[in-house]
Parts: structure tokens; sequence; C-alpha cells
């Protein structure tokens, strides 16, 4: 249990760390729609945006939405601390455990944009000026109405779909187009292990009569 709990904080703190150092750093050192390439690659690039809504830059509408979904995140924040603690108590693996840590990691620190991030610093415009950080006239938005920061971008792909292809023929595509954080790393990972792990705790288990059941014999 101490072990499993240990693991636990650790890797929530590790997350958090590398997820708002970096944030800040981009909040403060770039301009919404800046970027520059990574290893001098042009499909690893850190371009800073910053969307109101759910991971990858996904969205909901207006500030109804935005406030329902910061609630959801404070819900969900709380349900898999539940789970976590519950996980922990009763001694369940080890790969649950890190997968688990690894989604809650990546909500709180999503939740800590959505919550203080608008509190905090000034506006980041696109081209407008550089945020500030704890701004003398306060920051750009209320309590759980903040955006979330996200800066890796990875077009690996960019091509055109033929004009051949259904609906959209002759429209640009392009892979992956989604910008992300770490947190979003973070919640992805987690989900991908807990499948892993999960799948492994649960087999398929398929047993193959090789005698022939419900087989007879002829008798003479």
């Amino acid at each position: 249990m101490k072990r499993n709990l240990l693991l636990t904080f650790g890797i929530i703190l590790m997350v958090l760390i590398l997820d708002q150092t970096l944030k800040i750093w981009v909040k403060t050192h770039m301009q919404q729609g800046d970027e520059f390439l990574l290893f001098g690659q042009s499909w690893a690039r850190i371009h800073f945006i910053e969307n109101e809504g759910m991971a990858f830059g996904l969205n909901l509408g207006g500030a109804t939405g935005k406030l329902l979904l910061s609630t959801f995140r404070i819900l969900a924040i709380g349900f898999l601390g539940y789970l976590l603690a519950g996980m922990i108590r009763h001694g369940e693996r080890v790969g649950m455990v890190i997968s688990f840590a690894l989604i809650l990691a990546g909500a709180i620190g999503n939740m800590i944009d959505s919550a203080f991030y608008g509190i905090i610093f000034s506006n980041s415009s696109y081209h407008g000026g550089l945020a500030e950080l704890f701004p003398p006239e306060g920051g750009y938005a209320p309590f759980l109405m903040g955006r979330v920061v996200d800066m890796f971008y990875f077009p690996m792909v960019e091509s055109t779909f033929p004009t051949w292809f259904p609906v959209w023929g002759g429209e640009e595509f392009e892979f992956f187009r989604h910008i992300f954080n770490v947190a979003d790393s973070s919640i992805f990972c987690g989900i991908v292990l807990f499948f892993v792990f999960y799948r492994g705790r649960h087999p398929h288990k398929v047993e193959v009569d090789n005698h022939g059941e419900g087989s007879s014999e002829a008798t003479v």
C-alpha cells in the first residue's frame, strides 16, 4: 500500500511540474500563434494556442459550455481520486495504479488552467504581446473560466485528398492536426495503459475440446 501511495504522488507531482512549467513558460514567452521547430523538424513543433474546452483543442461552445466543462472536470477529478484511493487501499496491481494516476494528473493539470489561469494571467492575444503573470490590473477571466494552454503540434503528414475521394475530395488533409499539452498526453497514456493492464487481468479464455464433445460411436 505504501509503495503504491508513494508511486501515485510521485507520478502526479512529476506530471504537474512538467505540465505547468511548460505552460507558464509558453504563456510568458510566446504570443498566441507563435511557433518554432523541435530539433529542426517541420513535423514537430511548439505552437502556442489556447482553447476553451476539452483535450486536443476540442471545444464546447460559449460560457455555459465552458462552465459545464469545468464543473465536469472537478467532479471527474473527485471520482478518479476516490477510485484511485480505493485501488491503493486494496492493493491493486501497480500497472492499474499507474494508469489511473496518469489520468488523474492530466485532469488536474488542465483543471488548473481552467480554474486559475484567467485570474493570474493577462490575456494572450494573437501577435499582440506577451501575457503577464499576476498583472496589476487583474487577470483576463474569472474563476473556472480560464483557457487551457496547448503547444505540442505534430503535423506528420500534410497532403490533399484525391478528387475521387468521397465527401472530402480535393480538400487538404493533415495528420496529426490536433495541438495538445503534457496533461493531454498523460491522460492518453493512462487510458492506453488501463486497457493494456485490464486486458491482461481479464484475458479471453477459449477452451477447445479436442476429444470431440458431443460425438457418438457407432456400434455393431
